[in-house]
């Protein structure tokens, strides 16, 4: 019963590490949005979102879901801040999914380097092995190029301007193809 609720926890963490790395990615860039409002902690209390912290992933788990979905509250920035507000959205939304992989790759490197510590305690290599996969999942499905994820602000970075049309596109209709793509794999896979 514990490890369905590490889960959840874990996965809460995780988007609000996510969060704080887009924060501190824009205010590295110039933007004191993020920290003016608070949103450069770690406390919960000012990242969770309800309905996509707490309800969705519930559901998801109970209705026996194989991803586990969700969101934090996204921290704000203003592109007005930035030097390059093209350039350097593109690298606030890359420092949400890059601070999941660099989460999941130090779990490993502790996994991987204390095989012992599995035998005195038996469920913590169950545990690493969430957080690595709970993380590196978080940053793969991140870096969908469909709005509102952060691979849709990386897309739009490096697109050039002919292909403005696209980017329309998909910012009207990208959280309808993401809601699509995710009744897909919950139901048919």
């Amino acid at each position: 019963m514990i490890i369905p609720f590490f889960y959840l926890f874990v996965f809460l963490f995780a988007a609000i590490i996510h969060e704080v790395a887009h924060g501190a990615m824009a205010y590295k860039l110039g933007d004191p949005t993020a920290k003016d409002a608070g949103r450069l902690t770690l406390n919960p209390i000012r990242h969770i979102d309800p309905v996509g912290s707490i309800l969705l992933p519930l559901i998801l788990y109970i209705m026996s879901s194989p991803i586990l979905f969700g969101w934090a509250k996204p921290v704000p920035f203003n592109p007005v801040f930035l030097r390059n507000p093209k350039r350097d959205g593109g690298l606030i939304a890359l420092s949400g999914p890059m601070s999941n992989f660099a989460v999941a790759a130090i779990f490993y490197v502790i996994m991987i380097g204390m095989p012992a510590i599995g035998a005195v305690v038996p469920n913590l290599p169950t545990f690493l092995s969430i957080i690595i996969y709970v993380n590196m999942w978080l940053g793969i499905i991140n870096l969908v190029p469909l709005p509102p994820l952060d691979g849709s602000k990386v897309l739009f970075m490096i697109l050039p301007k002919k292909w403005y049309k696209v980017e329309l596109f998909l910012e009207k209709n990208g959280p309808m193809l993401l809601m699509a793509l995710i009744f897909i794999l919950i139901f048919f896979f």
